[in-house]
């Protein structure tokens, strides 16, 4: 990545966090808008990518939480610290249409917490917390260990820290996000770097399955957590080794414009080129360059008919009303 350049190690650890931050929440059955999360992290970390989408206060606060965790991975986690992140999840203090306690520890007013599956009247229990009398005690054991030093590895207090806190479970809701929020802090601080070029959360997110099995065999067995770490020490590997999938995109755009140096380009051609890159839905028209662009129909032809002269932009051979363009494939600088 150093190799490649600031502004292509910066695209990278935007794509990463933003993959985080989707994921994550998916492994939940949470589907958040990938252009808000997109746009919300490259607008706190001052990265430049054009026009910025609205975002809505609930991809804001995972944004935050998840940007705190990573960003600021040196400073303690605080009991105050978790109530800020729980409170960014839930803005308006409900869970779907289910009011819930934000900034506080759960309480046991609505019966234990239990982890279910299966149809009322038979469900099945997974996991059952802590009673919430003793969730004050837990939770103070589990912050004095994470901010002291016991001499561990860090990539294993990073597994530890996510078994114990989503064990403990102390919140009504959003307890497995911040347990990756709080393995993914640790995992920074092993790093010592607040640049992250890999995703735990997205490979967790294809292994689902044997992530709640491994969680609720741990949880369910004696207090030798081996199989557990293992687990995680074998996921973080295969997060490790799928770099360069993940960030496929982000090496071709920058092999694009490396192979595009020698040529000029204008902002509204280097906007509509960066879309493209990114998996532009649908097909390129004048009509459409316009208004991305924000320009006229005039404009929009001149600058395509420049990118056509320089071997970058194809005409589709398709007719029809509305003519359409490609990123060259063959022929081209690159």
């Amino acid at each position: 990545m150093e190799a490649l350049g600031f502004s292509v190690s910066a695209e990278a650890v935007l794509h990463t966090l933003t993959l985080d931050v989707l994921k994550s929440s998916e492994i939940e059955g949470e589907i958040l808008d990938r252009e808000q999360v997109r746009s919300s992290i490259a607008r706190r970390l001052g990265i430049d990518i054009g026009a910025l989408t609205p975002v809505n206060r609930n991809v804001e606060g995972v944004v935050e939480m998840m940007l705190d965790a990573t960003q600021n991975y040196s400073q303690p986690l605080t009991r105050e610290r978790l109530f800020r992140w729980q409170a960014s999840l839930f803005p308006s203090g409900f869970s779907g249409l289910r009011k819930i306690k934000v900034s506080a520890w759960r309480d046991d007013a609505k019966g234990p917490m239990q982890v279910v599956s299966g149809p009322i009247d038979r469900e099945q229990v997974h996991f059952e917390a802590p009673a919430a009398q003793r969730l004050e005690k837990e939770m103070k054991a589990f912050l004095d260990w994470f901010n002291g030093d016991d001499g561990t590895d860090l990539v294993l207090r990073a597994g530890i820290a996510h078994l114990w806190f989503v064990t403990i479970h102390p919140f009504e809701d959003g307890n497995g996000r911040i347990a990756r929020a709080i393995t993914d802090m640790t995992l920074a601080r092993s790093e010592h770097s607040t640049q992250r070029f890999y995703s735990l959360s997205a490979q967790i997110r294809q292994e689902r399955k044997a992530y709640y099995q491994g969680l609720a065999h741990a949880q369910k067995g004696t207090l030798d957590i081996s199989g557990g770490l293992e687990w995680f020490l074998g996921c973080l590997s295969r997060a490790l080794d799928g770099v360069e999938d993940t960030l496929a995109t982000v090496f071709t755009k920058a092999r694009f414009w490396q192979s595009c140096a020698a040529l000029s380009f204008n902002n509204r051609q280097r906007l509509i080129l960066n879309r493209l890159l990114d998996g532009f839905k649908g097909k390129l028209t004048s009509s459409k360059w316009a208004t991305l662009a924000k320009c006229s129909q005039d404009t929009a032809l001149r600058d395509i008919q420049e990118l056509i002269g320089h071997g970058v932009l194809t005409k589709d051979l398709s007719g029809g009303r509305s003519t359409s363009y490609h990123l060259t494939e063959r022929g081209g600088p690159w």
